[in-house]
C-alpha cells in the first residue's frame, strides 16, 4: 500500500505561482511513475504531468509551457511548480503513484482568481 498526501494548494491571482507537493509513504515498487492530475468541477480528471523514477517527464499540452514536475526520490516527494496561473487552472489537483498498483491522494484545491 502507498499513501499520498498533497499540499501547497490555495487561492492565487491570475499570473501568480504555486508549488504543489506530494509525499508518498508505504511500500514502494519499481518501476514507478508519479504524476499530477487536475479535476475541475463537472469535468473528468485529466493528466497534467508525469515523471518516472528516472526523471523522464511527460506533460499535457496545456501545462507544458507553464508547469514543471520534479521529484526527490530520497524524500519520496513529487512537486508541481505552476507559473503564470490562469483562472482555467482552477481545479482539485491529485497526486498519483502508478506501479503494479494505482494510488491516488486526496487532492488539493487550487483556485485562480481573475
Amino acid at each position: 500500500q502507498v499513501q499520498l498526501v498533497e499540499s501547497g494548494g490555495g487561492l492565487v491571482q491570475a499570473g501568480g505561482s504555486l508549488r504543489l507537493s506530494c509525499v508518498a509513504s508505504g511500500r514502494f515498487f519499481s518501476p514507478n511513475t508519479m504524476g499530477w492530475y487536475q479535476q475541475a468541477p463537472g469535468k473528468q480528471r485529466e493528466m497534467v504531468a508525469l515523471i518516472t523514477a528516472g526523471g523522464r517527464t511527460n506533460y499535457a499540452d496545456s501545462s507544458k509551457a507553464r508547469f514543471t514536475i520534479s521529484r526527490d526520490n530520497a524524500k519520496n516527494t513529487v512537486y508541481l511548480q505552476m507559473n503564470s496561473l490562469k483562472p482555467e487552472d482552477t481545479a482539485v489537483y491529485y497526486c498519483r503513484y502508478l506501479t503494479y498498483g494505482n494510488y491516488w491522494g486526496q487532492g488539493t484545491q487550487v483556485t485562480v482568481s481573475s
